[in-house]
């Protein structure tokens, strides 16, 4: 039987952090995984579907926030930050990147274990956790690596292209108007440049379906917008 108990993921490379959460969290009923890197931790988050991350922005590999963009593209998994960064535009920047709260650094266990409870409570109402791979026939996409396959082998894609696609994944089997698509990927400025959807569209396309010319997964709803033919998918 699974256990009930929420896992919270652990991305920090200060080593007494880690020691005193490892003995903090499990005696408040949760259990804990950790990284050191924001490489390992964004593996652990795409590999362990955690209930919860605690996040230090001050990593080796990767500044903490470039972690919260690159993890909001995939999960909706609450992200409490743990940071010694005390300006109040430190704050702002990781919440606005996405994170659900910011702590900063020295901190105390009730008022960190408060957080997290709250953070918890907010993310049982975004529902289950999003997919961490996507299938879809001769093609498929890491979305924790933000790799892209064709038939088993790796293919480049623009980092518009990339955002496009994930946009449609995130809403598949959904009808994603021009308008959604424009503003997400440009701005409001750009609501108009349907032209520019179109070209990225095409290519997309041409990277990824058998026969561009016939998509049986990208697919245009003629005047409103396109749509990720969720047959056959598979979201893992």
């Amino acid at each position: 039987m699974a256990d009930p108990k929420p896992l919270i993921v652990v991305i920090e490379d200060e080593a007494p952090i880690r020691r005193f959460l490892r003995a903090s969290l499990p005696l408040h009923g949760y259990r804990m995984g950790e990284a050191v890197t924001a490489a390992e931790g964004m593996r652990c988050v795409a590999e362990q579907r955690p209930d919860l991350v605690i996040l230090d922005l001050g990593l080796p590999d990767m500044d903490g926030l470039d972690v919260v963009r690159q993890i909001r593209k995939w999960s909706e998994v609450p992200i409490v930050v743990l940071s010694a960064r005390e300006r109040e535009s430190d704050k702002i920047a990781a919440l606005d990147a996405g994170a659900d709260d910011y702590l900063t650094k020295p901190f105390g266990i009730g008022e960190l274990l408060a957080r997290l409870r709250v953070a918890l409570r907010h993310g049982a109402h975004r529902g289950a956790p999003e997919a961490a791979a996507f299938d879809c026939g001769s093609w498929s996409v890491d979305l924790a690596a933000r790799r892209v396959f064709v038939d088993g082998d790796e293919v480049h894609l623009t980092p518009t292209e990339y955002r496009l696609l994930t946009v449609l994944i995130r809403h598949a089997g959904k009808v994603v108007t021009h308008r959604q698509l424009l503003r997400e990927l440009w701005g409001d400025e750009h609501e108009d440049a349907q032209h520019t959807l179109r070209v990225h569209i095409s290519q997309l396309r041409r990277k990824l379906e058998p026969d561009p010319t016939r998509p049986h997964h990208l697919m245009t709803e003629p005047g409103v917008g396109y749509r990720l033919s969720e047959d056959p998918l598979c979201l893992r």
